[in-house]
């Protein structure tokens, strides 16, 4: 097996405790994330654009492809993997942890699980050497209500004709393979959602509004239009009707990525504000002597540890086939929770300046924000988590 940036096992093992492997695979991504990414990731958060450089290195190194089988041109990893790797680029810029997230947790994983063998060997290869993906299930009326599709797809000849709007898709943009649900039977509710790969080229399909964010910048959101979209049957993925069962279990794993972008987000903030704690002086003395903000940096690092232990359980659990909705649903609540928190803190240690752009602390703080809404608001996790707690799961 060849992999430029080493591979990992999937091992049930102590859950901060990396193989070898892994350790030589995290410290890989970290180098790249310290190297390539930081220095630039001011600029793509101003130009509100991702370098295609950058992401041609994604592909080089293997960070698209991690769990897709060496026969399709991937790593043959693990979700564990793709967690260390989101965690460590989210560490400098949560921009680029998103794109690999959603390309492996959601993307990727949605196509090798549900998707026919003629599928596979159609867009696994190309989402894993060279072509960015996007998961097209949000609306603006099918938000957290995910399943109140307005997006229909008829089925006509050979193939289905999609007519509707996706709104709040990422990697939208860059993206040139599409998952799209839309309701092929309206009348049976839920049970008419289907899944439908997309390429870009399709006629009837394209690119609207790119949104202006508060936050991950860099990371494009865009509107997807499909006017008289006509697709392949070829291209309907697992049965007609059973989208809504791939974009619920494909939300489960992709919610674990979530809560690893944040757990790497808050590490790079707590990083962040550690370094200049000691080196800002106050009263003739560097302000981390100061008990106060001893402590406040303690409680943060406990925070992280916490939220990282959460995260790497529900990793680890759905990688040894052990069940983990509640696990993710936790990982993701909590995560989003400290992230929040911890970016707001350690931009306070920065006093000041810390509201300026001088420092980077203040694009951590506002991309902290977006973890409590996308693939699931803290609302939502709470209550797949009270179901699970009172046995209605």
């Amino acid at each position: 097996m060849s992999t430029p940036i080493g591979q990992a096992e999937s091992p049930v093992r102590p859950l901060t405790v990396l193989s070898e492997e892994e350790k030589m695979f995290q410290q890989a991504v970290r180098r790249f994330a310290r190297d390539e990414i930081a220095p630039r990731a001011r600029e793509m958060d101003e130009a509100g654009a991702f370098r295609q450089d950058l992401l041609k290195k994604f592909f080089e190194l293997g960070l698209m492809g991690i769990e897709a089988p060496e026969e399709y041109g991937g790593q043959a990893g693990t979700l564990f993997q793709a967690v260390l790797a989101v965690e460590e680029l989210a560490a400098v810029d949560a921009s680029a942890a998103v794109i690999v997230d959603v390309q492996n947790t959601l993307v990727l994983n949605a196509l090798l699980r549900w998707g026919s063998d003629d599928q596979k060997r159609r867009y696994v290869p190309r989402l894993a050497q060279d072509t960015v993906g996007a998961y097209a299930l949000s609306e603006a009326g099918a938000g957290s209500d995910a399943f109140a599709l307005a997006t229909r797809a008829v089925e006509q000849g050979g193939d289905y004709i999609l007519n509707g709007r996706k709104l709040w898709i990422t990697n939208g943009y860059e993206a040139a393979i599409f998952l799209v649900f839309a309701n092929a039977d309206p009348d049976a509710g839920y049970r008419g959602i289907t899944c439908f790969i997309v390429e870009r080229g399709f006629p009837g399909f394209s690119i609207g509004k790119k949104e202006d964010k508060l936050g991950i910048r860099a990371s494009s959101t865009c509107e997807l239009i499909l006017d008289n979209c006509r697709v392949p049957k070829a291209n309907m993925m697992g049965e007609k009707g059973r989208g809504y069962k791939i974009a619920i279990e494909t939300l489960n794993e992709g919610r674990i990525g979530i809560g690893a972008q944040m757990v790497g987000l808050a590490r790079g903030a707590l990083e962040l504000a550690t370094t200049y704690a000691q080196e800002r002086k106050q009263f003739g003395k560097p302000i981390a002597d100061f008990q106060a903000v001893q402590m406040d940096l303690a409680r943060m690092a406990t925070d992280v540890e916490a939220a990282r232990l959460l995260v790497y359980n529900a990793a680890r659990l759905r990688d040894a086939g052990f069940p983990f909705t509640q696990e993710a649903a936790m990982a993701k609540y909590f995560a989003s929770q400290i992230a929040e928190s911890v970016a707001s803190r350690a931009l306070e240690i920065f006093g000041g300046v810390g509201f300026t752009r001088d420092y980077p602390i203040e694009r951590y703080y506002r991309d902290a924000k977006i973890g409590r809404i996308y693939e699931g608001t803290s609302n939502m996790q709470l209550l797949t988590i009270a179901k699970h707690v009172l046995g209605k799961r």
